[in-house]
């Protein structure tokens, strides 16, 4: 299929409206997760003002530099999804591929720092249920932390999965040439998504981390 036929499919009258539709769908599609994430994160606000001092407890658990580093890499990781759906704008395939796999390095680096917390957690008995443990008086409620912990930096890190798996499509329609300065609109979309989710971070990472790390 030619990108001539991909920028302008047969149910839309102009390559300009096939566009404009696929962005308002990315951008609606992107309201419903700031809701979503926009619930928990309220939850986890209510929950932290009734129990400030053994959030902070739990907070102080976490490896506040590990989640510094991994707001590095995914800082750069928008940067360099930037500079992708820039190269695609101009027609460069082979420079929008090697920006678009450095992206995906950089998530799963992401993902692995991750995992690696996570097992840190388990090593120290630090999720919630039968085996948590955790010194102090407000070890009870330092369960209701680590559970909105696990829910919203999961959720996250589900969302990377899916990003990366989606960047990988798109990497591959790269290398093959599919897209070009007419047709672009898959790689513009998929940014807008990747950098939501970056954004994501950038309130989890202050939120959960730092409250215990004065």
């Amino acid at each position: 299929m030619s990108n001539h036929s991909l920028a302008h499919r047969h149910q839309f009258d102009s390559a300009a409206q096939q566009k404009s539709a696929a962005t308002l769908g990315m951008w609606i599609f992107l309201i419903t997760e700031v809701m979503f994430f926009g619930g928990l994160i309220l939850t986890y606000s209510v929950y932290r003002n009734l129990y400030l001092s053994a959030f902070t407890a739990a907070s102080a658990e976490l490896n506040a530099t590990l989640g510094g580093i991994n707001t590095a890499v995914l800082l750069c990781s928008s940067f360099t999804m930037a500079l992708a759906v820039r190269a695609s704008q101009i027609g460069r395939s082979k420079v929008t591929t090697i920006f678009l796999i450095l992206t995906i390095l950089l998530g799963l680096g992401f993902l692995g720092i991750k995992a690696y917390e996570y097992n840190e957690k388990f090593q120290h008995h630090l999720v919630p249920g039968y085996n948590f443990q955790m010194e102090g008086p407000n070890a009870r409620e330092a369960q209701i932390f680590f559970s909105l912990y696990f829910a919203l930096t999961g959720l996250h890190a589900l969302h990377m999965i899916i990003g990366v798996g989606i960047l990988a499509v798109i990497t591959f329609r790269a290398y093959r040439g599919r897209f070009s300065p007419d047709y672009y609109s898959p790689v513009e979309i998929s940014g807008l998504y990747w950098h939501f989710v970056d954004i994501v971070w950038i309130f989890l990472f202050p939120f959960l981390y730092l409250i215990g790390h004065h």
